[in-house]
C-alpha cells in the first residue's frame, strides 16, 4: 500500500492517546527522540494526563479527552495509540479518517476480525497504520535472524518462556492470559525470524495447581510455517526459579547448523563446515552485533518515522501484523477444541465476521472487494 510522505526537516508533530503506565513509557521515548515532538496528549482522565506531563517535565502540550479536537488544536501530523486493546479499533479509526497516520501498541485489536477491519480502514483512508511489536526491535534478534538466514533451510525453531510476574489487577483474571497477553511477542518475533507466515497450530493450555492466575497461565503450541518449518513454543507465567528473559530462550536448527539466543545477549552459532554457504569454518561463534540501532518501543518509533519520511512500508504495517494476532487466536481455538487449527480457517472466519459487523459503509465495501482475507 502507499500513504502520504511527511517531508521537511522539522520533527513530526505527534498526539499520544493514553496516559497510563505504558503511556508514560511512550512519553519518555517521544520526548527523547529528535525526530518527533509531542504536541498533544489525550486521555479520559485529564488529571492523569496532566500529571504524566508534569512528571516528564513537559509544558505547552495540549491535553484533552477528544482526539480530533486535540489533534486539530495542536496541528498534529501523526498519532501514537497507547490505549487498552479494547479501545484500539475506535481510536485508530478516528485518527485514520482524520487524516493522521497511526503507530498503535500491540495487539492491533482484540480480535482478528477487528484487525482486518482496521486494515481495510487504512486502505480507505489512505493512511499508514503500523503496530508496535516492540520485541522485534533488538539488535541481538536482528543478528539471530541474519545468522539463521546464512544456515539454509530451517527445520525447527523453539522458544522457552518462563517467568513468574505477580501483576495483580486484570491480567490475573484474564482467560488464556499467557497466549493473549504475552505470547504474541514471541509469535510475531518468529514471523520476523523466518520471514514467512504460519499455516497451522496445535496447542494445549493448562493452569498449574500453584498458579495465582484465574485463566490458563501455561501453554505449549506447535506451529507449521510455510515451507514446512516447525515452531514450538512452551511457556509459563507462574514459573518461579531459573526464569528466562522476557524475550524467552530460543534455539533454531537449519541445514547448515544451529543458533541459540538467550533473548538478551549475542546469539551463538554452530555451523556445519561442509554445509556453510559463507565458507566460515565450523564450530561455535558469537555474532557481531551492531550497537547503533534503537530498541524496543524506540525501535518501533524509529521505523514509523522512517516510513513516514520515505513511504517505505514498515514491517509492522497492519496487513502483515494481522497474521501475528491470527496465531494467537488460532492457538486459543486449538486449545479450546483440542484440534489442530489452520490459520487460513481463522482468517476466513474473521473475514466473514468483519464484513458482517463493519459499521462504516466505505470500509465494508473495501472488505467485500477483497473477496478473501487480506485480499
Amino acid at each position: 500500500m502507499s500513504f502520504p510522505v511527511i517531508g521537511g526537516n522539522q520533527p513530526i508533530r505527534v498526539v499520544q492517546v493514553g496516559a497510563g503506565g505504558m503511556g508514560r513509557n511512550w512519553i519518555r521515548v517521544l520526548t527523547q527522540s529528535p525526530d518527533v515532538e509531542l504536541v498533544g496528549l489525550v486521555d479520559l482522565n485529564v488529571a492523569a494526563a496532566e500529571t504524566a506531563l508534569e512528571e516528564a517535565g513537559l509544558h505547552g502540550v495540549i491535553v484533552g479527552t477528544n482526539l480530533t479536537e486535540v489533534a486539530t488544536a495542536s496541528k498534529a501530523q501523526a498519532v501514537v495509540n497507547v490505549t487498552i486493546p479494547a479501545a484500539h479499533h475506535p481510536v485508530n479509526v478516528e485518527a485514520l479518517f482524520a487524516g493522521l497516520p497511526v503507530l498503535c501498541e500491540k495487539p492491533v485489536a482484540p480480535t482478528v476480525a477487528q484487525g482486518l477491519a482496521l486494515a481495510a480502514a487504512a486502505e480507505v483512508s489512505g493512511q499508514l497504520l503500523m503496530i508496535s511489536q516492540s520485541r522485534r526491535y533488538y539488535r541481538t534478534l536482528a543478528a539471530f535472524r541474519a545468522d539463521l538466514a546464512r544456515l539454509g533451510e530451517v527445520g525447527v525453531v523453539t522458544t522457552e518462556f518462563f517467568k513468574a510476574p505477580h501483576f495483580g489487577g486484570f491480567r490475573e483474571e484474564m482467560e488464556h492470559v499467557l497466549l493473549v497477553d504475552m505470547a504474541i511477542h514471541q509469535f510475531d518475533a518468529v514471523r520476523y525470524l523466518l520471514d514467512r507466515d504460519p499455516v497451522s497450530v496445535y496447542c494445549e493450555e493448562f493452569n498449574p495447581g500453584w498458579s495465582w492466575y484465574s485463566g490458563d497461565a501455561a501453554a505449549t503450541a506447535v506451529f507449521e510455517f510455510e515451507g514446512g518449518t516447525r515452531y514450538v513454543y512452551t511457556g509459563s507465567w507462574c514459573a518461579d526459579g531459573l526464569e528466562t528473559s522476557w524475550n524467552g530462550s530460543w534455539r533454531a536448527n537449519a541445514a547448515g547448523g544451529s543458533v541459540r539466543w538467550d533473548g538478551e545477549g549475542d546469539p551463538v552459532v554452530e555451523r556445519v563446515a561442509a554445509s556453510d554457504p559463507s565458507g566460515t569454518p565450523g564450530g561455535s561463534v558469537t555474532s557481531d552485533v551492531d550497537s547503533g540501532e534503537a530498541e524496543e518501543i524506540a525501535g518501533a518509533l524509529a521505523e514509523f518515522v522512517a516510513a513516514l519520511r520515505t513511504g517505505v512500508v514498515p514491517s509492522g504495517e497492519v496487513h502483515s501484523n494481522v497474521y501475528s494476532l491470527a496465531m494467537v487466536e488460532a492457538a486459543v481455538l486449538s486449545s479450546s477444541t483440542g484440534a489442530k487449527v489452520r490459520i487460513a480457517d481463522v482468517l476466513e472466519a474473521a473475514y466473514v465476521d468483519a464484513v458482517r459487523t463493519e459499521a462504516r459503509t466505505d470500509v465494508r465495501d473495501a472488505l467485500e472487494q477483497w473477496g478473501s482475507p487480506l485480499g
